[in-house]
C-alpha cells in the first residue's frame, strides 16, 4: 500500500522530467478543469422548456382554442433548422405548400436548444437550390420564446418531438397540432430522450400523421385525436426507363440512423452475396467509405434525388429496412420498377398494403433468399413494368387532399 501511495505522489515529478514544463502545465490544467466543469445535457429540446411544460395541467392559452369559420388560416410551423438531407424536412415543405396553394398563410420558426447560431440566409440557400425541397412562400425566422408567434396566428404546427414543447409554451390562443412523420420515441433508449419525446403525445395536439400505422398508435395507445394521409410518389422524378432486365441491387444504407437497422441491412446483403457473388449491390444514404463491409459494393453515397431514378433503374430488388414509421422509399423504389424488399410488421403493412412490396420476416438470411428470388424471376420484366403501374395513380396532390381535409375540419371546430 505504501509502495503504491508514493509511485502515485511520484507521478507529477515523473511527467515534469520525462515530458517537461508545457505538458506538465496542459495536464494540471485539464485536471483542474474537469474538476470544476460542470456536464450540461446536450438534448434537441432546451431542458428549460422540458422543465416548464406540465402537460397534466391544459395551459389556459389551450382552453378556448381559436376557430375559424371559412376562409385562409394563418398556420405557425416550428420545426428545427432544415439539413441538406433531411427528409422530413423535405416532406414538410411539401405539405406547406400545399397548405399555401389552398390560399392558407405560412411562417416558419426555427427552434433550437443550443447556441450555436443559425444563418437563415444559408438554409434559404440551402432550400431552393435543391430540387427535394418544394418552392414556399412562407417566411423563415428564428422562434423567440420571449415573443412567441405572430398575434395574428391561428393554428400552430409542432413537427418533430423537440417543437412541440414551444408549441405547447406559446401564449397564443392559436389552435394546436402535431405534424407527425415517426414515432420518435423509439429513436433514442430507453430514458430521458424517449420519455420526453413521448409525452408530447399527451399535449392534447391535433396529430396529423404521416400514414394509418401512426394514426392509430397515437390513438390507442395516447387518445391523441388524429388524422392521417397516405404516402405516395413523386412521379415527375420515379418512373420506369429501363424496360430490360436489371442485375444490380439497391440497399437503403444509414448507419447514422438505427430505425434503418443498417447492421442488419449488412447481415442480409452478406448472405445475399454469398448466393449472388456477381451482382452488383449499390449502397445509398450515406457515405459508407468508412465501415468494414464483408462484400463488394458501391459506395453511392448521398445523392440528390434527381439522380436517383437511374441508380434505381439498374436494380431489380431494392432493400429498405424500416423498424418504426414506413419509408418512402418502397413506393419510390416501385414507381422505379424495383421491387422493395421489406421486414414484416404492422408498423409497415398499415402504410401500405401494396401487393408487390415483398415483405419478409425479419431473417437476414430470408430476406437474402427473396431478393434473390426477384432477381431471378422469370417475369422479372413484366412485373417491374406492372409494379410501377400499382403506383401510377398515387399522388402527394391526393395526400395533400387528406391533410387539408382534416386540418381545415378541425380549424371550423
Amino acid at each position: 500500500m505504501a509502495s503504491r501511495v508514493a509511485h502515485k505522489m511520484m507521478r507529477p515529478f515523473r511527467v515534469l522530467r520525462d515530458e517537461g514544463p508545457r505538458e506538465f502545465a496542459a495536464r494540471v490544467l485539464a485536471k483542474a478543469h474537469a474538476r470544476v466543469a460542470r456536464h450540461r445535457p446536450a438534448m434537441l429540446v432546451d431542458l428549460g422548456d422540458a422543465s416548464r411544460v406540465d402537460w397534466t395541467v391544459r395551459p389556459p392559452a389551450m382552453e378556448d382554442p381559436i376557430s375559424v369559420a371559412e376562409g385562409p388560416v394563418e398556420i405557425a410551423w416550428i420545426m428545427s433548422p432544415p439539413g441538406d438531407g433531411s427528409g422530413g424536412h423535405q416532406n414538410l415543405f411539401r405539405f406547406i405548400r400545399f397548405a399555401e396553394l389552398a390560399g392558407h398563410r405560412c411562417r416558419i420558426y426555427l427552434y433550437r436548444s443550443s447556441e450555436m447560431p443559425v444563418s437563415i440566409a444559408d438554409i434559404k440557400a440551402m432550400v431552393t437550390s435543391r430540387s427535394a425541397y418544394a418552392d414556399v412562400d412562407a417566411e423563415i425566422v428564428m422562434y423567440d420564446a420571449s415573443t412567441g408567434v405572430l398575434p395574428t396566428t391561428q393554428a400552430i404546427f409542432a413537427t418533430g418531438w423537440e417543437t412541440a414543447y414551444p408549441a405547447y409554451l406559446d401564449p397564443s390562443r392559436a389552435r394546436r397540432f402535431y405534424f407527425v412523420q415517426d414515432f420518435e420515441p423509439s429513436f433514442y433508449p430507453l430514458g430521458t430522450e424517449s420519455m420526453l419525446a413521448e409525452n408530447t403525445y399527451r399535449f392534447g395536439f391535433h396529430g396529423i400523421t404521416a400514414g394509418g400505422w401512426l394514426s392509430a398508435k397515437l390513438h390507442d395507445e395516447y387518445a391523441m385525436t388524429t388524422d392521417h394521409f397516405d404516402f405516395a410518389v413523386d412521379k415527375t422524378h420515379y418512373s420506369v426507363t429501363n424496360r430490360e432486365r436489371r442485375s444490380e441491387v439497391f440497399f437503403y444504407a444509414r448507419p447514422v440512423t438505427a430505425r434503418r437497422a443498417f447492421e442488419f441491412g449488412v447481415l442480409t446483403l452478406s448472405e445475399f452475396a454469398k448466393l449472388k457473388p456477381d451482382v452488383t449491390i449499390n449502397l445509398a444514404g450515406w457515405d459508407v467509405s468508412g465501415w468494414e463491409l464483408p462484400f463488394a459494393y458501391r459506395n453511392l453515397a448521398t445523392l440528390d434525388i434527381t439522380e436517383l431514378n437511374d441508380v434505381y433503374n439498374r436494380c431489380a430488388a431494392g432493400l429498405v429496412m424500416s423498424l418504426s414509421n414506413m419509408s418512402l422509399l418502397p413506393l419510390e423504389l416501385m414507381s422505379s420498377g424495383v421491387a422493395p424488399v421489406v421486414n414484416d410488421g404492422p408498423n409497415n403493412r398499415l402504410v401500405s398494403d401494396n401487393p408487390f412490396i415483398e415483405y419478409v420476416k425479419p431473417s437476414p438470411a430470408a430476406m437474402a433468399r427473396r431478393m434473390v428470388e426477384v432477381l431471378d424471376r422469370p417475369d422479372a420484366v413484366e412485373r417491374s413494368i406492372a409494379m410501377a403501374a400499382s403506383v401510377e395513380n398515387v399522388n402527394w396532390e391526393d395526400s395533400g387532399a387528406q391533410f387539408l381535409s382534416a386540418f381545415e375540419r378541425a380549424m371550423r371546430g
